[in-house]
């Protein structure tokens, strides 16, 4: 059985072990997670950042060996790092999702039929950006 460690102001303590039928649930969510962000790197107007992150807490819960190589991954480290030292995006990320949500909200705006259907999605992606570039960034270039 596996067991969480907590970290509390530099002091480690094991909480209480994840019964093997949650621990094969996070692992469930950790695999589709990851598989869903590998996926996105190829398909814009899919975020690939957030569900890397998301593999990486379910693992973090599941399987310290996969949390362990998304951590040390070359690609998905860095943005790993980056958000569990204090919620930090990297500027190249912002830049590089915000222009991926631009030039997926262009294509939509002509292969779309209903106007109400790109509005929704454009005040969608607006949200996103906004919370995005509100975060702050990493003091070290870890990119």
């Amino acid at each position: 059985m596996i067991r969480q460690q907590v970290i509390v102001r530099g002091e480690q303590s094991l909480a209480t072990p994840l019964s093997p039928r949650r621990r094969v649930l996070w692992l469930l969510v950790a695999g589709l997670s990851f598989a869903i962000g590998i996926v996105a790197l190829f398909i814009p107007g899919i975020p690939t950042t957030e569900f890397i992150l998301l593999a990486a807490f379910a693992a973090s819960k599941s399987s310290p060996r996969f949390h362990g190589w998304l951590c040390r991954h070359p690609v998905f480290g860095p943005m790993i790092r980056n958000w569990q030292s204090g919620g930090c995006v990297s500027r190249r990320t912002k830049l590089s999702a915000s222009l991926a949500m631009s030039a997926c909200l262009v294509v939509m705006a002509f292969v779309v039929p209903y106007h109400w259907v790109v509005v929704l999605v454009a005040l969608g992606m607006a949200a996103g950006a906004f919370w995005m570039w509100r975060r702050p960034e990493p003091q070290a270039a870890a990119d």
